[in-house]
């Protein structure tokens, strides 16, 4: 963290070291010693970080959104852990739901799996236009969450990373279905017909969308035929990377702001039009946010 963390100019590592070492002394294990990484984000304020060791997670102590903060469809949903799903509604609006997730071993594959229920839809139907629906994406991996949509961004850069002083350090391209940092391809798809990138396309947020989830909608700013409905993010962009630690553990460790295509930070992502508590999953098409999708899909 004293290396590599994006806020590590604003801490007195000196005074977070003597406040640590003190109390590790009431420990008398390694096990029991973690309880103390909860205050070492908090001395920090690194309110993005997370350690994992031995299928434990350990993070700081902040404030969030609480379960009153959402409806009792949302939290009910929530609770099953949705997956990916598309779909139309009404025979003209394609429906897609990002959730959270994490990459898999083989994540062409999985990134091919996803990309080709959206290709189904698109070359079985002619719709209207699309809503892409991040209510619960609370974040994990961002690859596997934008190569299923490359056809909605087409070839184009789609986000990037900014250092502390708000200098871009780094930039995400799409490019022919690769997933590209830097130029350097991470993952990638096999496109099929053609590119989606100047339809119409809705992008729903509530407070549960998070990090990467956050991620995936700012990768749609500066899209041309697009809105933003819902409620504002959770305000996790901040870019994270994997830091090997010893004993196996590892951490996310916060290293640079997120932008989108041009550059821009956003603390939070506010929506175009704010829908508040209007969820209905069991019909979508009595979800206000859904509704409002419609009408900026509809209007000429």
């Amino acid at each position: 963290m004293k290396k590599g963390y994006l806020f590590k100019e604003n801490v007195d590592w000196e005074e977070v070291a003597l406040a640590i070492n003190e109390n590790c002394k009431q420990y008398y294990s390694f096990e029991e010693s973690l309880e103390e990484v909860s205050n070492v984000f908090d001395l920090t304020n690194a309110d993005h970080s997370k350690l994992f060791y031995n299928n434990q997670v350990f993070s700081g102590n902040f404030e969030g959104p609480t379960q009153d903060d959402f409806t009792e469809q949302w939290v009910r949903k929530y609770k099953t852990t949705p997956a990916f799903e598309v779909t139309v509604l009404d025979d003209k609006y394609g429906y897609i739901l990002v959730p959270a997730m994490r990459s898999e071993k083989k994540l062409n594959k999985q990134a091919q799996r996803m990309y080709d229920e959206i290709y189904k839809i698109k070359s079985s139907h002619t719709l209207q236009g699309w809503i892409i629906d991040l209510r619960f994406n609370t974040g994990g991996d961002i690859w596997p969450m934008l190569l299923p949509l490359y056809d909605f961004l087409g070839d184009t850069k789609v986000w990037g990373t900014l250092d502390f002083n708000k200098k871009l350090v780094s930039e995400v391209t799409l490019e022919e279905g690769k997933y590209k940092a830097n130029a350097k391809k991470i993952a990638s798809i096999k496109p099929k017909g053609e590119l989606l990138d100047n339809v119409k396309v809705a992008v729903i947020t509530n407070m549960a969308t998070g990090s990467s989830g956050e991620v995936t909608a700012l990768s749609f700013k500066g899209r041309s035929h697009t809105i933003f409905i819902g409620d504002k993010t959770y305000g996790k962009t901040t870019t994270n990377v994997g830091a090997s630690l010893p004993f196996g553990a590892y951490m996310t460790l916060t290293v640079g702001y997120d932008c989108d295509r041009n550059g821009t930070y956003y603390e939070q992502i506010s929506p175009d039009v704010t829908v508040k508590k209007q969820d209905n999953f069991d019909n979508l098409l009595l979800d206000g946010n859904i509704q409002e999708a419609i009408k900026f899909i509809n209007a000429h």
